[in-house]
């Protein structure tokens, strides 16, 4: 199987786990049963030992994909001329009679039609289990088959006899006439011991398609966004949707790992984990479209955080698994080819040792977000928040691998200090608003002492621009941020000089690179190779520009930026200099970036008009 282009899948998902389908029908990654498990399919990095599931029609066809609207059910066509055909894949939500979560199957099903014509299919299923370190038997029976590794069982229901093959999946012939229908089922269970009773239970796949379509159309509906991009801004909303793991409420980074960021280069990260920046920025756009629930369990799973010991690197880790766990080792897998030959292939994820100080800023602003338009916090919540300003205070001086999590030591960035001064900022605020407890002058007096710190070491009077790093020249597109976190006037000389400097520097065909790779003392990020431009760093273009008033130039770069999403509206981390997706996929902090400045963008456009 040669491999697909990353912009060229569509995903499923049922808030646990996601699967990524190409256009010829094949499942090429799914991890069971939560996002950071072990994967079950994982042709996307190894087309050869990865595993897969494909259903496809064996005539001559075109292939097209759409999701049903207003849902995350998956219609993947193939038109041709000796008959239309069509498989619909979903993963059902686990939910009872009265809406509440429930443990149970993690079902992908796949509703195999015939439109026109009568049609014949071809079904290959090869799992290979826990990245394709873990052997497994096949086990055939009438109902279906069973992937047994030692244990941990896969089942396929199956409504037409499977055969074995010699690289230990199974595979089907048939044939569906014009109007019929069939479903299959891959299962794996949460508990164990319920694994016997995998293929004994039968599925009504027309009554899980209504059910599963009925949830996600039901949920969409509550979106208070109206604007003219509201088919694109609904779309990133189901997408933060599914990546957001149900039971605790964590939102993970992405669906993927080690996707590269560059064709054969070594940028290949792990990011099916819980980012505290990310999550926190996702908590903004939930509440901007009015998801409260989601941004109140979200706030739940973070103040267990908060209320944690302190580590080696402070009050928080920067990342976390979506149960909460802090021990995230990466390792190599040196067996596995990489995407289209870029290894390694890496799980876990060794950043999360790193010094990174901007996610006390993400962190705490998102608290403020939350206690104004969600629900006041406690002060309990309050009391470990405040030990957390305490710490910032005391700790903000400190150099850091930064937003970035560079590899080549800790360094003076301009971006982890103004989320540092947002620390306190929001701390004050919310003190404020609620009349909690705060040496305020302490607080006060720091913050103060911060801002002035970035005024003098991170501006470049030569090149007229905010910098990367204090004392350097070096531009970095996180600096984008300042006016959105109020750090500073978005007609500010200032931040207008930084935003001719990044458009000058930074910015490619409306697209923009994170930073200046080769400028500064440190010589880039410490690794090899190049990189795309950074998806978020041009929806923080769009929305600095408009609020710096320059409305026509962030809406050409804005309904541009909208011609790089996939055929079905997705993002991956970065776009590459053809425009092709590079990096883990689909990547909330793309489509959170892109809900935000289509938000701000419709309100300034709107006043206009």
């Amino acid at each position: 199987m040669p491999y697909k282009p990353i912009e060229s899948y569509g995903v499923i998902g049922d808030m646990h786990s996601i699967a990524l389908v190409g256009m010829d029908g094949s499942i090429d990654w799914c991890c069971l049963p939560h996002f950071d498990s072990p994967s079950i399919f994982a042709a996307i990095l190894d087309s050869e030992k990865g595993g897969h599931f494909q259903i496809v029609a064996t005539h001559e066809a075109s292939f097209k994909q759409m999701y049903l609207p207003d849902t995350n059910v998956l219609l993947t066509r193939f038109l041709g001329a000796d008959g239309v055909g069509e498989v619909c894949d979903f993963m059902p939500v686990h939910r009872d009679q009265s809406g509440n979560y429930k443990h149970g199957m993690h079902q992908i099903v796949r509703i195999v039609r015939a439109v026109r014509g009568k049609v014949h299919f071809r079904l290959t299923c090869r799992p290979a289990m826990d990245f394709a370190r873990r052997p497994h038997k096949v086990i055939l029976e009438a109902e279906g088959a069973i992937f047994d590794s030692d244990g941990v069982d896969v089942a396929l229901l199956s409504p037409v006899p499977l055969e074995l093959d010699e690289e230990g999946g199974v595979t089907a012939e048939f044939v569906v006439e014009e109007g019929q229908s069939v479903t299959f089922a891959l299962r794996q269970a949460e508990d164990w011991t319920t694994s016997d009773g995998l293929l004994s239970q039968p599925i009504d796949g027309e009554e899980a398609r209504s059910r599963t379509t009925q949830f996600w159309r039901s949920w969409i509906s509550k979106s208070h966004y109206k604007g003219r991009w509201r088919e694109m801004v609904n779309r990133s909303a189901l997408v933060l949707k599914l990546l957001t793991f149900e039971p605790t409420g964590a939102i993970v980074a992405a669906a993927t790992t080690s996707l590269p960021e560059e064709l054969g280069g070594v940028r290949n990260w792990d990011y099916r984990y819980v980012w505290i920046r990310d999550a926190a920025f996702t908590l903004y756009a939930f509440l901007r479209l009015g998801f409260t629930d989601e941004a109140k369990q979200f706030m739940e799973w973070l103040r267990v955080r908060v209320s944690e010991q302190d580590g080696s690197s402070g009050p928080l880790q920067l990342m976390y698994g979506v149960d909460g766990r802090h021990d995230l080792p990466e390792v190599d897998l040196d067996h596995l080819d990489g995407y289209r030959g870029s290894r390694p292939v890496r799980v876990g994820n060794h950043a999360r040792t790193q010094l990174q100080l901007d996610i006390y800023g993400e962190l705490i602003d998102s608290v403020y977000i939350y206690d104004r338009h969600g629900t006041p916090i406690s002060y309990d919540f309050w009391c470990d928040l405040r030990r957390m300003v305490d710490w910032v205070i005391d700790n903000w001086e400190r150099p850091d691998e930064g937003v970035w999590e560079v590899r080549n030591g800790q360094r003076q960035f301009v971006y982890s200090k103004v989320q540092c001064w947002v620390a306190l900022d929001r701390a004050l605020r919310i003190a404020d608003n609620r009349s909690f407890p705060l040496d305020r002058q302490r607080v006060l007096a720091a913050r103060d002492r911060i801002y002035e710190t970035i005024m003098e070491q991170g501006w470049d009077k030569e090149r007229n621009t905010f910098v990367q790093v204090f004392g350097e020249n070096a531009l970095d597109a996180s600096n984008l941020v300042m006016p959105l976190m109020r750090f500073i006037a978005p007609s500010d000389p200032r931040m207008q000089g930084t935003l001719d400097r990044t458009l000058e520097q930074l910015v490619s065909d409306s697209l923009v690179y994170r930073y200046e790779l080769d400028k500064g003392d440190g010589v880039g990020d410490g690794l090899s190779g190049k990189e795309g431009t950074f998806s978020i760093c041009t929806f923080w273009l769009v929305e600095a520009l408009a609020r710096a008033g320059r409305h026509s130039q962030a809406r050409f770069i804005f309904e541009k930026m909208l011609t790089y999403a996939n055929h079905l509206g997705l993002y991956s981390e970065q776009i590459g200099h053809s425009g092709e997706a590079l990096g883990n996929f689909p990547q909330a902090l793309t489509h959170l970036g892109l809900v935000s400045a289509a938000f701000y963008l419709n309100r300034v456009i709107g006043t206009e008009e």
